[in-house]
């Protein structure tokens, strides 16, 4: 296979990977819509960056399927240009699908999304919550905290960031 065609398969699965927007606190699941949750005021103390670590193995399912078919493709034309002008060999076909789902094989399993550690007080008490999200979406002072579980709590912003022009 060709450097460029190895060069389109990478760049292409380069773009393949989770953004941890369906982990942010104000995204809810069809479940969740139209459902009473409890939901109590807080007052946020301090917000630090965090790194956030999600999961991205069906986007590396899907690089590996996509380099697979890309690398057969390339393969197959590939060899085909150094034959007798018609489509590849089976071998060039086959090599180009196992180089292809290799590339696929380099995206990572885990990404780290951007978030935000949150101190906050409740009831005198001072608690932590990691969420996905920026900075820029929280602020000092009171807000909700929405507990869609036992274990989960999604703290809501209360700020909005600059619009990118």
């Amino acid at each position: 296979m060709n450097k460029i065609a190895l060069l389109a398969v990478v760049s292409i699965l380069s773009g393949c990977a989770a953004t941890g927007a369906n982990l942010q606190s104000n995204v809810y699941r069809a479940g969740q819509v139209n459902t009473a949750q409890a939901a109590r005021s807080i007052k946020i103390i301090t917000i630090l960056p965090a790194k956030i670590e999600v999961d991205n193995s069906e986007q590396k399912k899907q690089a590996q399927v996509g380099g697979a078919i890309l690398g057969a493709l390339a393969g197959g034309l590939g060899g085909g240009f150094g034959g007798l002008g018609g489509l590849g060999t089976t071998g060039t076909t086959i090599a180009g699908g196992a180089v292809g789902a290799a590339a696929g094989s380099l995206v990572s399993d885990k990404i780290l999304v951007e978030g935000v550690s949150i101190a906050y007080s409740e009831n005198g008490k001072m608690f932590t919550s990691a969420q996905v999200g920026r900075a820029c979406e929280y602020r000092p002072g009171a807000t909700i905290i929405i507990s869609t579980s036992p274990t989960e709590t999604r703290i809501q912003p209360n700020a909005s960031c600059p619009v990118e022009k």
